[in-house]
C-alpha cells in the first residue's frame, strides 16, 4: 500500500492537549526520540491492550529518552476514563477532527465487502530528535507490537551513537 508519509520524511506538525490538560506538540518534542501511535478507540480490547503494553514499560522507554503519545479520535473525556481505568501513564491526545490522522496519513480508505470506506488504520511512528519518522509499523499487529517498537528504538539509538 503506498503511504503519503514514509521513512525519512519529516513528520507532520500536531499539537493538542492530553487527558490531564497538558499541551503536547511536535514542537515541543524536539530534540528527542518519541513514539507517537494512533489507535482507532478507547477501551477496546485491542487499544486496551496496546496501551497497557506502552504503559507497562514506560520507565525502561523513559530511561532511554523516549516518550510516548497516543492519539485517537476520542474526545477528552473518553481518555481521561481510558487512562484513569487502566492507569496509564502517557499522553493521549484527542483528534475529533481527525486533523492528526490525516496528517500522518492513516485515515485510510479501504474496500470492505465491495464498499468504499474510510477508517483509521493503527499505525505507529518512531520520529527521531530532528522530527523525521526514523520506523513506522503499519498496519499494527497488537500482538508482539510492543517487543517490535523496542527491537526498533534499540536500532535507531545505535545509529545516533
Amino acid at each position: 500500500m503506498k503511504y503519503a508519509l514514509n521513512i525519512g520524511d519529516k513528520a507532520p506538525e500536531f499539537k493538542g492537549e492530553d487527558q490531564n490538560g497538558k499541551a503536547i506538540s511536535l514542537e515541543n518534542m524536539k530534540g528527542k526520540m518519541f513514539v507517537i501511535y494512533f489507535y482507532p478507540m478507547d477501551d477496546t480490547p485491542g487499544c486496551a491492550l496496546e496501551a497497557c503494553s506502552f504503559r507497562d514499560n514506560l520507565a525502561g522507554l523513559q530511561n532511554l529518552g523516549i516518550d510516548v503519545v497516543g492519539v485517537s479520535p476520542d474526545n477528552s473525556q473518553s481518555h481521561e476514563k481510558f487512562s484513569l481505568k487502566h492507569k496509564l501513564n502517557f499522553s493521549l491526545i484527542p483528534d475529533e477532527s481527525l486533523e492528526i490522522c490525516r496528517k500522518y496519513d492513516i485515515y485510510r480508505t479501504k474496500d470492505e465487502g465491495g464498499k468504499t470506506v474510510q477508517k483509521l488504520e493503527r499505525t505507529t511512528f518512531i520520529v527521531g530528535p530532528q522530527g523525521q519518522i526514523l520506523w513506522a509499523e503499519r498496519p499494527v499487529n497488537v500482538e508482539g507490537h510492543l517487543e517490535r517498537v523496542l527491537d526498533a528504538l534499540k536500532t535507531e539509538s545505535s545509529k545516533s551513537k
